[in-house]
């Protein structure tokens, strides 16, 4: 077995932290400007991009919940249970098991909540302090980040480990065939990065899915269990098309929002190590962020014999040509993209390493403006 906490990173110091998640702050808020970008390259829908937002203000959510809660870390590091861990080899994101501890501290935020005292009066026993005492207020500055950590997971809309599958209807192909948008996101716990799925299906059921009571639950419940990166969309896909016959999955998508890249807090390997290393304003550009957005859409349909008297569609996957094994493959087509500041742009397009021509990369200019290149 591998012990993959070889990979992990634990950031002991209270700078160290607080730099950590300026620096996703940026990068996430930038992934709004991206989410909108890719529309004209038809790596998603314009519909969507709502969904795809929707999870990326959840994911800051959580970056601001993580942040409050090791703000202080480094000084009263004897009050934490532990430390922020993070992926500094394949992901550059919290680690997996930070976000099971998210979800296990929201079930008891209220508690935490109703114990802990009110900001207001906090702050006033701060002043308090420093001036009776003259001294930095660390018992009290450790409540209050907590205070706040607790009512940011009291708050929700989160970004958890496991996000269950919403429905929505779309329409109707006729006057007993539905089609439905699932969309549903998870932590990989093996890769460390969020993943989102969007799945268009149509329901040829006597009951409407969205109100069935017997399959929906079922459907969640399958949908999650198959959400694991190491799985392809073409086993996804299959899998879900002969678990319910009376489903048809028309459209399956996934998108991959990492690894992170950072000189300052990850190890990578190849032209991005040195690259980033060159960047001089390492504080703020030291950073390249990974989209990665894999489609599989059925080409058409097909019968097959379901005992003696019946038989059940089948949807027939249209596989990417330019693959020397598309069906190891698994997918239509894959756009693989690259977030990063300007200037590290510009010094990879003059360094110009083999394996990035066919990437697109979306530069961030000072201003905030996303700049697209192929």
């Amino acid at each position: 077995m591998v012990d993959l906490t070889l990979d992990h990173r634990t950031l002991e110091e209270a700078h160290e932290t607080r730099r950590y998640f300026a620096k996703f702050e940026r990068i996430i808020s930038h992934l709004q400007g991206v989410a909108e970008s890719v529309v004209p390259e038809n790596t998603a829908l314009a519909s969507e991009i709502p969904i795809l937002k929707e999870y990326l203000e959840a994911l800051s959510g959580t970056f601001t919940a993580l942040s409050y809660k090791y703000l202080l870390a480094g000084r009263v590091s004897e009050m934490l249970p532990s430390l922020l861990n993070i992926d500094r080899q394949d992901s550059g994101f919290p680690i997996y098991q930070e976000l099971l501890q998210m979800a296990n501290d929201a079930m008891q935020a209220e508690t935490h909540l109703r114990t802990l005292s009110g900001m207001r009066d906090l702050k006033i026993a701060m002043i308090n302090h420093i001036l009776r005492e003259q001294t930095a207020p660390l018992n009290l500055q450790f409540a209050a980040s907590q205070r706040m950590y607790y009512e940011e997971l009291a708050r929700g809309n989160l970004f958890w480990a496991r996000n269950d599958p919403r429905i929505a209807w779309s329409g109707n192909v006729s006057e007993d065939r539905r089609k439905y948008r699932l969309h549903w996101a998870v932590y990989d716990s093996q890769q460390n990065i969020p993943i989102i799925y969007i799945m268009d299906l149509e329901d040829s059921g006597r009951r409407p899915l969205a109100k069935d009571e017997r399959r929906l639950p079922r459907v969640q419940s399958h949908l999650t269990a198959q959400s694991s990166a190491s799985l392809k969309l073409l086993t996804i896909a299959r899998g879900f098309d002969r678990d319910f016959d009376d489903l048809h999955p028309k459209r399956l998508r996934r998108f991959f929002i990492g690894p992170m890249y950072s000189h300052t807090f990850t190890e990578q390997s190849g032209p991005l190590r040195d690259v980033l290393s060159e960047v001089e304003t390492k504080g703020a550009d030291d950073w390249a962020l990974a989209w990665t957005t894999e489609t599989l859409v059925a080409s058409s349909s097909e019968f097959e014999a379901s005992g003696f008297f019946s038989s059940v569609e089948r949807q027939v996957y249209k596989l990417d040509p330019f693959e020397d094994t598309a069906e190891a493959a698994g997918h239509t087509h894959q756009q693989r993209s690259l977030i990063l500041p300007l200037k590290p742009y510009q010094i990879l397009e003059e360094r110009d390493p083999p394996g990035f021509a066919h990437i697109r990369k979306y530069a961030v200019s000072p201003s905030g403006k996303i700049l697209s290149y192929k």
